[in-house]
């Protein structure tokens, strides 16, 4: 495994100047945006891929600081009932699937996106409860309708290219946990697999460990972020959230840097669950703790991960 960082962290800087300092503080990886929510501030793929000069200038300012692209990302909801949405999220994944051909990178993060309850929907509707009915029938009409006919073709465009999805489990979109992202990836291929970021599990009262167990063979790039529950609200008003980020005393549960959520020791258990299902990728360090600045939030993880990371191959058991 290798420790890196998401680097939308640092999209107020230029990007050789984000490199050098992920690089000094001790990355190994980076997985950079291309598009969709996280825009696109180091690399948009619609302007670089006629670019051939300057897709090798990207390659060389990444080998030459000795690291590595994990993935590229272009969060969006490509099922948005608002087409001007949908298309442009659809665009921004087509051309970073096309991009990350050209640079060598495999996997493309993105979310499975959303739908409306119906073609004249005008906001995405995502569905918490069985009942009244009228919720089954939109659950049924979104999953068949619009999510499986995208990602079959979507599924099909980035197979073509050499490029595994990974698909963020997150609330809001019709993939937030281990059960609809094994359906979706049921339906359209093993193209469909995990971005498996702790965070959103948890404060669904998810166990990210037993969620691994679930999803062995699945997970195709990791994300390191922590959540606190809060101890005072979350009893009261459970978990279902809706105040804005920045309330974090009113909040049941707010985002934190790796190790301020859960302790070292569910981390230890998170990387070794990780290598017992057989994944040796990176884990991306995603920043978006509103009580810690990037750059300490980002330090912080980067040494306490890398004290955890769990490196060699094992040989065989000699004790055995």
């Amino acid at each position: 495994m290798k420790v890196g960082v998401f680097l939308v962290l640092f999209q107020d800087e230029p990007l050789e100047k984000a490199l050098d300092y992920a690089k000094q503080v001790g990355a190994e990886t980076v997985e950079i945006g291309t598009g969709g929510y996280p825009g696109k501030a180091h690399l948009d793929p619609e302007n670089l891929l006629s670019q051939e000069k300057e897709i090798q200038k990207l390659k060389e300012a990444i080998q030459s600081r000795g690291l590595e692209i994990s993935g590229l990302s272009c969060h969006g909801n490509p099922v948005h009932p608002n087409q001007e949405i949908a298309q442009k999220h659809q665009r921004d994944f087509e051309n970073t699937v096309l991009l990350a051909e050209k640079l060598g990178v495999e996997k493309v993060n993105t979310f499975s996106g959303c739908p409306g309850d119906s073609d004249n929907a005008s906001y995405p509707n995502w569905v918490v409860c069985p009942w009244p009915p009228d919720f089954l029938e939109i659950i049924k009409w979104q999953w068949e309708e619009k999510l499986i006919p995208y990602w079959e073709k979507a599924g099909r465009f980035a197979q073509n290219h050499g490029v595994k999805v990974c698909l963020e489990m997150h609330p809001g979109f019709c993939v937030y946990n281990p059960e609809t992202l094994l359906k979706l990836r049921k339906a359209v291929g093993e193209v469909i697999g995990a971005n498996f970021d702790p965070s959103h599990l948890f404060w669904q009262g998810i166990d990210p460990i037993l969620a691994i167990r679930a999803l062995e063979g699945a997970i195709y790039h990791v994300h390191a972020k922590d959540t606190k529950i809060d101890p005072k609200n979350s009893p009261v008003n459970g978990n279902l959230d809706t105040k804005p980020y920045t309330e974090e005393a009113q909040r049941s549960w707010i985002f934190r840097t790796v190790g301020y959520g859960h302790d070292l020791g569910f981390w230890k258990d998170f990387v070794s669950t990780l290598r017992l299902t057989g994944y040796d990728g990176a884990l991306s360090i995603e920043h978006e703790d509103s009580l810690m600045s990037g750059k300490e939030g980002f330090e912080k993880a980067i040494a306490l991960l890398k004290e955890i990371v769990i490196r060699e191959k094992v040989e065989g058991a000699w004790w055995v």
